[in-house]
């Protein structure tokens, strides 16, 4: 077919980009390598990028907190705003990587071009791995969601991915369709729509859905389709794009590239597109096109950067075909676009703003587009300063400024003075926000000031960050052997179990990713209040290694419990029982304090 014929001139017209301008909301984010890639490209060449952060949030819009993140081959973790940042990374050039794993959550995953010195801002929404539907695996069948996914699986095709054995029992299926017409495409899917052909070439993608898929047994274990079996995958074709054409091919995600691949074709039958496919990961009905290279920097009228606003570019004769991104930390903004086109560009303060602050029409020929600086007009950017000191008073000098808009949040340094500086954007000719000063060193946070952001330039005053302590931990003593669990430097957070009684508790993990030790408990949560006395549903921990039984109830006081987003605090004293045939006893001391997510 013709869409393969490439020629060697074509080749070199194929540039690396950092994210991807595509049909239907793609995402665009990060620098740009100016050149040709290679054929096929290196996923080998490291490069050194600068700040590469974002946030994460969950299928409620919530801050997804004690999240793993992996940003090339540096490691972290999600703080309660679910930000995350790491400094100077080593990542691939061509397909720097940014993996996102939540337990009970497809990974977020998101694909740059990594530059020599550069960094990218990311806003990414996990999807939950919620059992939607369930089938036998010895007879087959067919599972559905109402939106029009469907998978068709043969009988005796599924296998257990550790050791390849066949699966007979009930199979459980967590699945999604991501809608390519969404405006939360750009955060919901993996990668940046950039994948390989069949030829290995790397190719700008234009979606015409997607879907993830995770099969699981009854006893939680991974299961896949057999060596040698296929399912038919029917994705639903959203109204909107009524050009979609009669047959594309498919492609599935490569996570530990971060590239899509062309695995087999989809054939447009009534309004879905139906294919075979051979493995399960997340899938993609994809049209793989030629594109220009387009950069663009934008700044307010005082040539301060407008950092994290939303760029969306359409095709003017046809708005529903848009790409989307985010301007980084020095108001960047770079990625694929499409050919011979005529364009418009808007810039919006942030996904759930409809007002255009800025607006330019865009002719594309064959040649790259490099918009150079571009300003936004002063009626809608605004410039917020402040000072945030502890609580006896001096500067904090270690700590920041989070700015919350409704559930998008905002992060800001604070300088060697406590002193904060941002630009930004705004919907309309206001903006109420909500700040929280944080002091790292003292652990301690201000309350939540309410402030009301103008065009031109803000005062916020003085903050203190006092009043409110920031600290998590879990101590306990079993056999009068002392364990700590202290946050940052331990992972700590809110567990929630819903079974024939509503509990919650917490649980601590040292060391991440290579855990090296952990606790867990949790505690009935009825009528629990500051005072309350709550009863001890289960305890585990890796010393000593033993099976925690309560045989003896054991009472939980609960010190403190806020509000969602801060703190309970408690403790409790008991026996505990080690497994048969020893039944060893283990008396037991522990306090707590950790963060309200739920």
């Amino acid at each position: 077919m013709l869409l393969y014929k490439l020629s060697k001139r074509l080749l070199v017209m194929l540039l690396a980009i950092a994210t991807i301008f595509s049909a239907c909301q793609k995402e665009l984010t990060g620098d740009v390598t100016n050149g040709p890639i290679e054929f096929p490209p290196d996923l080998n060449k490291e490069v050194t990028a600068s700040l590469v952060s974002g946030f994460v949030i969950d299928e409620n819009n919530q801050p997804v907190k004690d999240a793993a993140v992996k940003v090339g081959s540096s490691n972290t973790t999600t703080d309660k705003y679910g930000y995350f940042q790491v400094t100077n990374p080593r990542v691939i050039e061509i397909a720097a990587l940014v993996t996102v794993n939540k337990s009970g959550y497809f990974p977020g995953i998101k694909t740059f071009v990594g530059v020599e010195g550069k960094g990218a801002f990311f806003r990414i929404k996990l999807l939950p791995k919620t059992i939607a539907a369930t089938f036998n695996a010895t007879t087959g069948g067919t599972v559905s969601l109402p939106n029009g996914l469907s998978l068709t699986f043969p009988a005796g095709a599924v296998a257990v991915v550790s050791n390849s054995s066949a699966y007979t029992g009930t199979v459980n299926v967590a699945f999604h369709h991501i809608n390519p017409t969404s405006s939360e495409l750009f955060s919901t899917m993996p990668g940046d729509l950039r994948g390989l052909d069949s030829l290995g070439v790397m190719r700008t993608l234009a979606t015409y859905g997607m879907a993830a898929v995770e099969l699981t047994g009854t006893g939680g274990e991974l299961l896949q389709l057999a060596t040698g079996k296929s399912a038919v995958m029917s994705m639903p074709i959203p109204a909107a794009l009524t050009n979609a054409p009669s047959t594309l091919p498919l492609w599935y995600f490569e996570e530990s590239i971060g590239l899509w691949r062309q695995q087999g074709r989809a054939i447009k039958v009534g309004s879905n597109y139906v294919g075979e496919v051979r493995h399960f990961s997340f899938w993609n009905c994809d049209v793989p096109s030629n594109f220009v290279q387009l950069t663009a920097r934008f700044i307010d009228a005082s040539g301060q950067p407008v950092r994290h606003a939303m760029v969306r570019i359409y095709r003017t004769a046809t708005p529903t075909d848009g790409r989307v991104g985010f301007t980084d930390s020095t108001g960047y903004v770079s990625g694929a676009i499409p050919n011979n086109e005529q364009l418009t560009l808007e810039v919006y303060n942030d996904p759930i703003c409809t007002n255009v602050i800025y607006t330019q029409s865009i002719t594309t020929t064959n040649q790259n587009i490099a918009l150079g600086d571009i300003t936004v007009p002063g009626a809608n950017t605004a410039a917020v300063s402040g000072t945030v000191q502890n609580c006896t008073g001096n500067a904090v000098t270690n700590g920041f400024v989070i700015v919350q808009n409704g559930y998008y949040y905002y992060r800001y340094p604070l300088d060697n003075n406590g002193i904060f500086r941002f630009n930004t954007t705004l919907c309309g000719a206001s903006s109420s926000v909500t700040l929280v000063a944080e002091d790292m060193a003292a652990m301690q946070q201000s309350n939540s000031f309410p402030f009301t952001i103008f065009t031109g330039n803000n005062d916020v005053g003085v903050l203190t960050a006092c009043g409110t302590s920031t600290s998590q931990f879990i101590n306990y003593t079993i056999n009068g052997v002392n364990h700590s669990f202290i946050s940052p430097t331990d992972s700590i957070s809110q567990q929630f179990r819903q079974s024939t009684f509503p509990s919650t508790g917490a649980m601590a993990f040292r060391n991440l990713p290579s855990i090296s030790s952990y606790v867990s408990f949790d505690f009935t949560s009825n009528g629990i209040a500051a005072g309350s006395i709550q009863q001890l549903n289960m305890f585990y921990a890796d010393s000593p290694v033993d099976s925690f039984q309560i045989l003896t109830p054991i009472q939980v006081n609960i010190t403190e419990y806020g509000p969602v987003g801060q703190f309970v605090a408690g403790n409790f004293t008991g026996t505990l029982t080690g497994a048969a045939p020893t039944n060893t006893a283990y008396a037991i001391t522990c306090s707590f304090r950790f963060r309200r997510m739920y």
